[in-house]
């Protein structure tokens, strides 16, 4: 197996490199059930993020890197879309997406009132794991205005490709489409 090796501002990240259906091949980042990565991608993103009040993520991958960004910045809670609904979320809100370049199929993304309200007239910021096309950023977006909340920071352990280029983001490490 091939891997791309990747420099998370001080921890070294072995990827391998899968193929996709569509024929483009990636560097597969995955946070989960590595608690040292998440740690340290965590400790790092929370240092480029102060002045949000509340953060965003989307189930599932950001959900153990926001869970350590929130403790860092002294945030007792944090909003998560979830990608099904949930019995607790009949009365909340949901955005229709296509999803990332991995999939490519078209989702929902799912938050409870409760998540919702947290956003209301606050700094948000939106974190997650990847950011490759912007779609699920797009969504979490979607659902940042639709609360009434206002973003003022989108943080990702990795820029894929082209996301790389944007000036609206911060992220720790860069990976290529293959």
């Amino acid at each position: 197996m091939k891997f791309f090796e990747v420099d998370l501002n001080g921890y070294n990240a072995k990827l391998p490199i899968l193929p996709l259906p569509s024929g483009v091949n990636i560097a597969f980042f995955n946070l989960h059930g590595n608690q040292e990565m998440t740690e340290h991608c965590g400790k790092e993103l929370a240092k480029l993020v102060k002045g949000c009040d509340v953060l965003l993520t989307a189930e599932s991958k950001g959900l153990q890197l926001t869970h350590v960004m929130a403790r860092e910045l002294g945030q007792p809670y944090y909003a998560v879309a979830r990608k099904s609904k949930k019995l607790y979320m009949q009365d909340g809100i949901e955005v229709e997406i296509k999803s990332s370049i991995t999939t490519g199929a078209v989702q929902k993304l799912y938050l409870s009132k409760h998540d919702s309200e947290l956003m209301k007239g606050k700094k948000v910021c939106i974190v997650d794991d990847v950011v490759s096309t912007g779609n699920s950023l797009e969504g979490l977006e979607k659902l940042v205005e639709m609360s009434g909340g206002e973003i003022v920071n989108k943080a990702f352990v990795l820029a894929e490709g082209q996301a790389a280029e944007r000036k609206d983001i911060v992220f720790l490490g860069v990976i290529p489409l293959l």
